[in-house]
Order: structure tokens, then sequence, then C-alpha cells
């Protein structure tokens, strides 16, 4: 979006990270926003602001890194600010299936794949996912694989995954609602 912070972007009248906290707060007991830019602007939503602690911009999986270092928790989810239709029940199923399958992390699938970005780890990967990063790698598709990991199956909510990356998908999802 031409540089801009995509999670302050508004989707009907409101701020995409508004729209992802509502969805994704009443599914965890703390929520953590990752963000290295307009610092002040994301901690008007009221809750804590960390940035990445991986020089320079190491992508998504610098902020699981710095999720995973702050959180509280033994598990820790994801989820991309510029997804605000994420399914109401993302933690509950990816949470069964990392129980049942004893996994390190658990990821969300849908027919067009995998989507890492929405997922539940346990914080014993942090050093494991330090090292990967240490290293210079930044995939977040190909570091999960290196775990005991479980994909879970979204199809029933496909379009809940549906990241918004233009200002013509804003001026569409605004028009038809989303997932």
């Amino acid at each position: 979006m031409g540089g801009t912070d995509k999670g302050l972007q508004e989707l009907n009248g409101l701020p995409m990270v508004n729209q992802v906290i509502a969805r994704f707060a009443p599914q965890v007991g703390e929520l953590l926003i990752n963000a290295n830019q307009n610092a002040a602007r994301y901690a008007e939503f009221g809750y804590r602001v960390i940035p990445d602690a991986v020089a320079g911009f190491a992508g998504p999986l610098a902020g699981l890194h710095a999720a995973l270092s702050a959180a509280s928790h033994p598990l820790v989810a994801t989820v991309p600010c510029d997804s605000p239709f994420l399914p109401a029940d993302l933690v509950a199923r990816l949470h069964a299936a990392l129980c049942r399958e004893n996994a390190e992390c658990a990821v969300a699938r849908t027919r067009e794949g995998a989507h890492p970005v929405f997922c539940l780890c346990r914080r014993e990967v942090l050093p494991g996912l330090a090292d990967y990063l240490a290293r210079g790698e930044r995939r977040f598709g190909q570091w999960y694989k290196t775990l005991r990991s479980v994909e879970v199956d979204f199809d029933d909510e496909a379009a809940a995954f549906e990241n918004i990356n233009t200002r013509e998908d804003i001026e569409r999802l605004s028009v038809s609602g989303g997932g």
C-alpha cells in the first residue's frame, strides 16, 4: 500500500487492526501488538506494543520472535493486521490440534495452502527461532516445517484468511463485507 502502515488503514470506517483486535482478543488471555512504527498510535488500542528485537525488518517471524519473548503465557498465537475477517474460533481449533498431535506449532490451512502467519506456537520454540533468524532466514513457511507442526483445516472459513494488500482490496471488501 505504498509504504503505509496497513494495520492503520481503514476498512468500513475502522482501522484494520481494530477489527483484528475485536475478533482476536476474545480468543486469547493476553494480546500483544507487534509494531515497528506508529507505536504510540497502536498503544491507543489499549494493548502492549512490542517492537521486533531482531535488527532490520525481518518480517512476520521477527514479530513472532518478539511475541514469544514478551508473552507471559506458554502458548502464543499470531495473526496479521491485514486479515480482519479471521475466524472467531481460530485459536480454539489450533489449540485442539496442537494438543491432539503434541505439536510445537499449529498452522491454519485452506485449499489454497498453509497460512503460517495464523499459528499457535509453544514458547519453547523460541531458541530455535532465534537461531533461524540469526542465520538470516526469514521464511515462515520453511521455519514451521522444522518443528513438530500440524496444519489445521479451515476450508469452511477460507475467505477469513484473505489479506488486504491494496486500496482496491479495501474498496472491494468494504462493499462485500469480506469473510
